[in-house]
């Protein structure tokens, strides 16, 4: 300590003591939990580094302070134009979590760590980028993000700032760029439609195939396929069905007991037929008079 310093502080001493008790309010300093305090006497870093949190004690005219909030702070970097590797030129921007980790070198080390930390982001952010890829830019934000936080936390550590997080909020495409590449996704999109489509009529070919060889196989089966269309197109609603087949082929597969009907009908039908033309015998040639009479089987069963 040199004679200067030494005669100062006296000085300040005796300013304390005479105006005392008002002298308290301004040699009393109080910081906060979140604050350190970094107090210099003479220009002269004091030793016992930085003070709080609570009351500490400052000489009036020799002594200053300057406090350091310790709580984490974040910025926005300012969309930056960046050329990618591939030659494509993109916006990006992004967002920037610090915290002071060391409050005597983020005093002494930089002259104001809140306004150099923010450019140094957007100079890193510039030179990380550049080494990648559009496609890159696009699908690893997330690893882009981690590799910026680390160079940007190795570059501020000199100044007693920690860097814990970078985030990147968007990255802006030119609308040619833009265009062209929504046009490539459509047609991707669209060729992945035909591929499909194509795999099914594929595999219903196949199943149709199939079927058409069972079929072919067993005449009866077409046959029950062609009744039970029939059957569903009548269930949708009321229409004519025309049989394009006769409906002999398609006696066999029709219900029992309707086609006994049937041929009872027909039987009774012919018996019919017989009497009448018997009937009509008779009446143009009638029998010799004490000639039997012959009964006809059919009339007697009648």
């Amino acid at each position: 300590m040199g004679c200067v310093e030494i005669l100062a502080t006296v000085v300040s001493v005796l300013i304390m003591v005479l105006t005392f008790p008002i002298s308290v309010f301004i040699c009393f300093k109080v910081v906060s939990e979140y604050e350190r305090a970094v107090i210099f006497r003479m220009g002269r870093l004091r030793s016992g580094g930085a003070r709080g949190p609570g009351v500490f004690f400052v000489l009036p005219c020799v002594d200053d302070y300057y406090p350091v909030d310790l709580r984490t702070v974040s910025f926005d970097v300012p969309p930056q134009e960046v050329l990618s590797k591939d030659s494509v030129t993109v916006t990006v921007d992004a967002v920037v979590y610090y915290r002071i980790s060391d409050p005597l070198k983020a005093v002494i080390q930089v002259y104001n760590y809140s306004h150099s930390t923010s450019l140094l982001a957007a100079t890193t952010l510039r030179n990380v980028l550049g080494t990648r890829n559009l496609s890159e830019l696009l699908t690893e934000r997330e690893t882009i993000s981690h590799t910026m936080q680390m160079s940007l936390d190795e570059a501020t550590d000199p100044w007693g700032v920690k860097v814990e997080r970078v985030e990147i909020k968007d990255v802006s495409l030119p609308t040619a760029l833009q265009r062209a590449m929504a046009a490539e996704a459509e047609a991707a999109r669209e060729a992945r439609a035909k591929v499909i489509a194509a795999e099914g009529e594929m595999k219903s070919s196949r199943a149709l195939r199939e079927a058409s060889e069972i079929i072919s196989a067993s005449p009866s089966a077409l046959q029950l396929r062609y009744l039970q269309t029939l059957s569903s197109i009548s269930t949708e609603k009321n229409s004519t069905i025309i049989f394009p087949l006769p409906m002999e082929l398609l006696t066999p597969f029709l219900n029992t007991q309707a086609h006994s009907q049937q041929l009872q009908l027909q039987h009774q039908q012919q018996l019919q037929q017989q009497q009448q033309q018997h009937q009509h015998q008779q009446q143009q040639h009638p029998a010799a008079p004490g000639t039997p009479l012959h009964r006809h089987p059919h009339q007697h069963h009648q």
